[in-house]
This record gives structure tokens, C-alpha cells and sequence, in this order.
């Protein structure tokens, strides 16, 4: 294909992706309203629990209510149409890869896919208990009033069901790089000192200090995946050491 046919399909493929994307976005503001409900959620046991009748949820424009249930339906939207955009990419990408790449290509999207929406669980899991945690903080008193704007809220359970999603997806990084040469099995598990320091660190902080046990189990699954990902490494590795030529010594029988 020359560059104007690639363009062309190009287009081709971001014209659909963008229609996935618009139909899943129509969708999720469809149900926005839910959504809103389950967030507030910790918001009203927090006002139910501290007695403060003005702690809710605050919309301080005139467009807010909109711009919230916007930002719902792009994120929600985009999960929804997920199978379209990815589809689209991956048809435009297979055709210059090779039968390896393809097949490690697919391995790491069926690997990297449940993982991702397995971290969403979690951290969803995990987000009302951090958002109670932070408002036992607020001082009690008459003349304290507990206001969550509405951005600032959406954009702290945004990031932490992105980071929790994430932070399950790091180990078919590092079953991709070794893949890719960067770096070794072996690497891999002498780090794991350092990897369970900075596992127990993230737990201690995406779960409130009262809770031990959603930290240990959420410290337990990083860990387990850690250690896979350096298992599956050193597998690779010996694969590759017995398909490399062995060089003989040179001599008359050579």
C-alpha cells in the first residue's frame, strides 16, 4: 500500500473507532444518573455517620450537573467501547507484523485485558474505605460544613480506580520487556525486595490503615502477579538460551 492508501484506511479505522466511541458515550450518560447515586455513596454514610447535614455532593455552576455526567460518559464510554477501538487499531497494525509478533501481541492484550478490569474491581473495592478514612480528618464542630466539589471528587476516583488498574497491568510490562530483551528473569526476581517494598507502600496507601485486610490482599494479588511475571521471565529466557547456535572451540575437529 502506498502512504496515501495508508492514510486512507487510517481515517477509515479512526471514523469507526469514533463512532464506537460516541455510541458507547450516548449509552453510558444514559445511565449517568446511577452512576452519580453509587458514588455519593460514601458521601451520605459520611453524613450520616459525623452528623453533618450539609456534607453532599457540590455543584457550584450552572453546567456542572452536566460536565460531571460528560466526564462519567466519556470514562464509562470508552470501556464500553473498548472492543470497537481496539479492533479498529488492531486490524490496522496486524498487517505489518509478523506471525511472532501478532501471536505475542495477542497474548499480552488476553493477559492485559482481564487484569485492567480486574484492577477497576478492586479499586472500586477499595475507594469508599479511602474516601472515609480522609474524612475522619475533618475537625467536628457546629461551624464545620463538609463540601466535595464535584471535580476535585470525580478526579480522585478517576485516578485511583487508573492507578489500582493500572498497578495490576505492571507485570505484563515486565513479562513485555523481557520479551523484548530489556531486561531478565533474573533481574526481575533479584528486585524482589524492592518490588515488595514499594507493593507494601502502595498498599498501605490505597487502603485505609484501620482496614489490614483488604491491604494485605490487595498487597497479596500485587505480589503473586509479581512473582508470575518473573517466573514467566526465566522461562522465556531459558527458551531463548536453547534456541542460540553453540559456538565450538576452534580446532581440526571444528
Amino acid at each position: 500500500m502506498s502512504l496515501g492508501q495508508h492514510l486512507l484506511e487510517l481515517r477509515k479505522r479512526l471514523i469507526i473507532a469514533a463512532a464506537g466511541l460516541l455510541v458507547g458515550m450516548i449509552v453510558a450518560f444514559v445511565i449517568s444518573g446511577p452512576v452519580i447515586d453509587l458514588l455519593t455513596v460514601p458521601i451520605a454514610q459520611i453524613a450520616a455517620e459525623h452528623g453533618h447535614d450539609y456534607t453532599k455532593l457540590n455543584f457550584d455552576t450552572v453546567t456542572s450537573g452536566f460536565d460531571l455526567r460528560m466526564r462519567i460518559a466519556f470514562s464509562i464510554g470508552l470501556l464500553i467501547s473498548a472492543p470497537v477501538w481496539l479492533w479498529q487499531l488492531w486490524a490496522f497494525v496486524m498487517p505489518g507484523l509478523t506471525r511472532k509478533e501478532v501471536r505475542y501481541t495477542i497474548g499480552f492484550l488476553g493477559a492485559a485485558i482481564p487484569l485492567f478490569a480486574a484492577g477497576l474491581y478492586v479499586g472500586w473495592l477499595i475507594m469508599p474505605h479511602m474516601i472515609l478514612l480522609m474524612a475522619g480528618f475533618v475537625p467536628g464542630g457546629e461551624g464545620v460544613a463538609q463540601f466535595y466539589g464535584y471535580s476535585a471528587y470525580y478526579d480522585f476516583v478517576f485516578k485511583l480506580l487508573l492507578v489500582v488498574g493500572v498497578s495490576f497491568v505492571t507485570p505484563v510490562f515486565l513479562v513485555a520487556l523481557n520479551i523484548a530483551g530489556v531486561i531478565s528473569g533474573r533481574a526481575i526476581l533479584k528486585g524482589w525486595r524492592v518490588a515488595i517494598i514499594v507493593i507494601a507502600v502502595f498498599a498501605a496507601a490505597a487502603t485505609p490503615a484501620a482496614d489490614i485486610t483488604s491491604m494485605l490482599l490487595l498487597g497479596g494479588i500485587l505480589c503473586v502477579l509479581y512473582f508470575a511475571a518473573a517466573f514467566l521471565s526465566l522461562l522465556f529466557d531459558r527458551r531463548r538460551a536453547k534456541r542460540q547456535p553453540v559456538l565450538l572451540p576452534p580446532g581440526p575437529e571444528a
